[in-house]
């Protein structure tokens, strides 16, 4: 612990000396990195009174990361962890699950059966379809609605852009990791005119079994196969509309849980397949109206399928479960000018959610299939409204965002199992209405400091109340009288950024309660598992600093840094909170000449040893804790006009290395070779 002590106090001497030489060259040459989503409306980043990271295309094809969340390993805040290699949950300020929300393209990919703790679905994302990554860290309930008390990651997918001379511009990518981890072909054609845009891709994957460093070796069973198509059409009617219509599909087949197989004596545990395809119309429009300057309406429909096929050591039954969700959303955003010195943002979502699940229970010995009540309540419905209002005061060099939202939720749950056809059901609608503040004082034209409040809030969704069924290491049973999870949180930030040199740092408190926990039923178990079911019974809080800096010491030299620290108590039980990720960060030093780019990365964490009763009853958690790991790699690439060669070796060291609370260990020494052409 001393040494990582010792890296932020030198992270924080470093930043001040290179600040004080910055204010000596230059003040008024910035750099403008502009984000949306913790304003609801572009703003750059020196300028919005939030937390935020971003990730661009350029991040994410010079560090050729295999999927989405784990491209997000390091970021400022964000902790990554992963059940399986077919997993990766981002972990924003301590919370995860459904208790950070998603978006995709501004669109809720969180629907009512997204579960509690780690899950698999910010990897249904194409990393190849990505052209940007935002996250904003404890706000977003006020912007975007319930689960974001963590915070809020939003995935932004490439756009096809216009241009005055109709053309076709098709594009190749390919990847090859060794050991055979990973071949991977990507293919697109993008179409550009002046009112007329369309860009298609498709991306096929085989990854192979996950190596791990020095004495893990092959981690089998672990690999799986990817497959996924997308398409956005962009349409300029008249001089003040702009019309896009898209398509994602992305299926995942024989994805393995691994600690099942490795620590609870199953033959196999399957996903196959995992599927989630969205589909959207989104329309924007623009008008000389100070009162309605922009309108943005977006309709779409999501769809979600996970299908679990296992079969435990000597049981005489194996098992083949289905969840399917179809999500219908429409929502509508109005942008206001009210004066020169007052914006706003107002609107109106709804989802509807329609959740089918079924579990066939196939006798081993006769084949005989008997149908079985699923892991969740089949035909189970949600409603989802909201009403929000946000607005934008730029008084001087004091900024200032404030909000609130009414959300009100329908949630109907049938309570028989579906072979008895009781009428019997239970009808819940929860409600909120929760509200921001956030003030941005510029000192100059590089410097600003920050302070925010905001409330948040989480209604149970048909995963807490109807849950029936083995999830992780417990066997659940439902709750049907839960209420929503709350959170306050403050912080306190400052930013500085010019050409050569961008500094943030934040502290925040976050109180949370009504949280929704599981509670163990003593001398219960049902087929050797413990009986588990879920209240509002906990009340908890997390504390945290954030630091990251990046500064250009040279045209050719360039050195980067984050260092994130997150402690969560529960007052309740008087423990630690449950999966609180350790102090973590990285150090990049990155040299480019010409064509070339090189850059030397360091990733570290503590060991995490403050554990939650939850913890030490979790068998992907290691008596004692998790180690403290600490990983050296090396990336780099070639350029020309129209193509690409990327490199790199990874955990160079091999060293045997988990993140905290993942149920498979890290990549070990291992090599990489990418190339991307667009014509």
């Amino acid at each position: 612990m001393k040494v990582f002590s010792f890296i932020i106090i030198a992270l924080m001497l470093f930043s001040n000396a290179i600040l004080a030489q910055e204010t000596a060259v230059d003040l008024t040459d910035t750099i403008t990195e502009v984000v949306i989503t913790s304003t609801r409306k572009s703003v750059s980043a020196l300028r919005s009174p939030y937390s935020t990271a971003t990730l661009d295309r350029k991040f994410m094809y010079q560090y050729q990361s295999r999927s989405v969340p784990e491209a997000l390993t390091g970021t400022t805040g964000v902790f990554i962890q992963k059940t399986n290699h077919g997993g990766g949950s981002a972990f924003v300020r301590g919370l995860t699950g459904n208790q950070t929300l998603t978006l995709i393209d501004g669109i809720r990919l969180n629907n009512s059966t997204v579960r509690y703790g780690p899950n698999q679905y910010l990897n249904t994302i194409d990393p190849y379809s990505v052209s940007k990554i935002e996250v904003v860290r404890g706000s977003g309930s006020v912007q975007y609605g319930s689960d974001a008390m963590g915070g809020v990651v939003q995935i932004l997918t490439t756009e096809p852009q216009f241009a005055e001379k109709a053309s076709f511009h098709p594009s190749f990518a390919g990847k090859i990791v060794s050991q055979n981890m990973e071949y991977t072909g990507r293919a697109a054609i993008e179409y550009q005119s002046k009112k007329l845009a369309i860009l298609v891709g498709s991306t096929n994957r085989k990854f192979g079994d996950l190596w791990g460093g020095d004495s893990t070796g092959r981690q089998s069973p672990s690999g799986y196969l990817e497959n996924s198509f997308d398409a956005k059409i962009k349409y300029q009617v008249l001089s003040n509309g702009v019309l896009t219509a898209a398509h994602q599909n992305l299926a995942q087949r024989d994805v393995p849980l691994y600690h099942r197989v490795k620590l609870e004596n199953f033959e196999f545990y399957n996903f196959d397949p995992q599927i989630r395809q969205l589909s959207y119309v989104k329309w924007e429009s623009f008008y000389v109206n100070p009162l309605i300057q922009k309108i943005t309406f977006t309709s779409s429909l999501q769809y979600t399928s996970e299908t679990r096929k296992y079969h435990r050591i000597n049981n005489a039954n194996r098992f083949f479960e289905k969840d399917r969700v179809k999500t219908f959303g429409n929502t509508i955003d109005i942008y206001s000018c009210l004066s020169s010195k007052w914006t706003a943002n107002s609107g109106l979502e709804i989802y509807n959610d329609r959740v089918n699940s079924l579990r066939n229970q196939i006798s081993e010995q006769t084949g005989i299939e008997t149908l079985q009540r699923g892991l969740y309540p089949d035909g189970a419905k949600v409603s989802n409204l909201s009403f929000y209002t946000l607005h934008h005061f730029q008084l001087s060099k004091l900024s200032i965002e404030a909000g609130l939202r009414y959300n009100h939720f329908g949630i109907h749950i049938p309570t028989s199992d579906t072979l008895t056809n009781s009428p019997e059901n239970v009808q819940l609608n929860p409600s909120s209405l929760v509200s921001n503040l956030a003030l941005l004082y510029q000192l100059n034209g590089n410097q600003s400091i920050y302070g925010s409040l905001s409330t948040g809030y989480r209604a149970p969704n048909v995963d807490d109340l109807g849950t029936l069924g083995l999830v992780d290491f417990r066997y659940e049973i439902p709750a049907y009288d839960l209420k929503p999870e709350k959170s306050y949180n403050s912080e306190i930030g400052y930013k500085y950024q010019s050409k050569r040199t961008s500094v943030t740092a934040a502290l925040f408190y976050m109180h949370l309660t009504d949280l929704i926990t599981r509670i163990k039923l003593e001398n219960e178990q049902v087929g050797g598992y413990s009986v588990y079911t879920k209240e509002n019974s906990q009340k908890s809080y997390i504390k945290g600093m954030e630091f990251s800096f990046s500064h250009k010491v040279t045209p050719k030299w360039l050195v980067q840094g984050t260092t994130s620290y997150c402690f969560g108590q529960n007052l309740s039980q008087n423990e630690p909170m449950r999966r609180i990720p350790p102090i973590n960060g990285n150090m990049r030093l990155s040299y480019l000449h010409k064509a070339w780019s090189f850059t030397g990365e360091y990733l570290f964490a503590a060991k995490q040893d403050r554990l939650a009763k939850g913890d030490t009853e979790d068998n992907r958690i290691p008596k004692g804790g998790t180690p403290a790991w600490n990983l050296f790699q090396f990336y780099g690439s070639y350029s020309l006009k129209k193509a690409s060669v990327n490199f790199g070796i990874q955990n160079i060291l091999n060293e045997d290395y988990r993140t905290h609370g993942s149920g498979i260990n890290g990549q070990g020494r291992s090599g990489f070779i990418a190339l991307n052409v667009r014509l």
